[in-house]
């Protein structure tokens, strides 16, 4: 491996991010009750709404930000940057349009260039918390920003 690229590692206990467009709290609570046992022990955070509903109806303990319209998906991206969500599941509409679309490409995006996994629907969700990687650390390269930073400071 070379110096444009750092190992980060993503603890046993895992930092869940807990999203879902309206339309889509529903099947993301349920997901949730049926996985209880296994979220239970990781920490897990989510935007607002869905945050709320899911302790509500499920009792688990959801840390929440602001609903996604506003800044709730941006508070999310932030934590990702901050190594502080190693996961997330987001349950999104792709049949309604959301009036805060930017916001969650942005999440998305942010997600990838930290090479965090994103579940997007159910199957996802199912495939990456019944992994073998679920209970063990787990270590993944992403850039080595300050290099990156350093080098474009110097040619531009």
């Amino acid at each position: 491996m070379n110096d444009n690229y750092i190992t980060l590692t993503i603890g046993k206990k895992k930092n869940i991010a807990l999203i879902a467009h309206d339309n889509k709290k529903a099947d993301l609570i349920e997901w949730c009750e049926q996985n209880k046992d296994i979220l239970t022990q990781h920490f897990l955070c989510g935007t607002g709404t869905t945050a709320r509903m899911i302790t509500d109806k499920t009792g688990l303990p959801v840390k929440g930000y602001n609903s996604g319209p506003l800044g709730g998906d941006q508070q999310i991206g932030a934590k990702i940057v901050e190594g502080r969500i190693d996961f997330v599941v987001f349950f999104s509409d792709p049949l309604t349009a959301q009036p805060h679309d930017p916001d969650v490409k942005a999440l998305l995006r942010i997600a990838q260039v930290y090479d965090i996994p994103i579940a997007n629907n159910r199957a996802s969700a199912d495939f990456m918390i019944h992994s073998e990687f679920m209970n063990e650390e787990y270590e993944h390269e992403v850039i080595n920003f300050k290099k990156n930073i350093k080098e474009r400071s110097e040619t531009l």
